[in-house]
């Protein structure tokens, strides 16, 4: 059997992603999941076992010798789905919106959504990503959070390359019209 998996028996592995950061607040605390979060998301070590908790099974190949990439600052940045204190992590979800890997930056625009962190002018420099996913993320979150001044510029990606990216940004006019009536 492999040595990282007999290490830590009782992480749940396999658990969806909710259940297995409801798992991490109940064993280390919701504080401390969010520390850590935030440390994973500075690429540091959190620790194995957090990084199981965070990642899951895909946190195995990591922990087995893999290159780690971007991904524990990726599920760093998804820990703030399920778990948040303005305070503690705020600042490092801004910060990732510039990280120089896409998907933190995409997770960390789903964050700004979510947790209503009031960045527009972050966001408004994201409508320019090269990477599509990204551009759709910072349009959804301007959405939410945009005003009038903000019309224009996200009108400006219904002509964008990207089908999903044109998509994305017809809805989020409409939304943003809607919201400031």
């Amino acid at each position: 059997m492999n040595k990282s998996r007999e290490l830590h028996p009782d992480i749940p592995l396999d658990l969806p992603t909710a259940e297995r950061l409801q798992a991490a607040i109940a064993h280390y605390g919701e504080r401390a999941v969010i520390e850590n979060a935030v440390t994973l998301l500075r690429a540091k070590n959190a620790g194995k076992d957090f990084l199981l908790y965070a990642g899951g099974r895909h946190a195995l190949g990591i922990l087995e010798g893999a290159p780690a990439l971007y991904w524990p600052e990726l599920w760093g940045a998804r820990v703030f789905l399920h778990a948040w204190d303005e305070a503690l992590a705020a600042p490092y979800v801004v910060v990732g919106l510039t990280n120089q890997a896409w998907r933190v930056r995409e997770m960390c625009a789903r964050v700004v959504l979510m947790r209503d962190l009031q960045v527009a002018p972050k966001l408004v420099k994201m409508l320019t990503d090269d990477v599509p996913r990204v551009r759709a993320g910072a349009l959804r979150a301007l959405a939410a959070q945009g005003t009038a001044e903000h019309v224009d510029a996200i009108a400006a990606l219904v002509h964008d390359p990207d089908i999903e990216v044109r998509r994305t940004a017809q809805q989020s006019r409409d939304a943003l019209r809607e919201r400031l009536r």
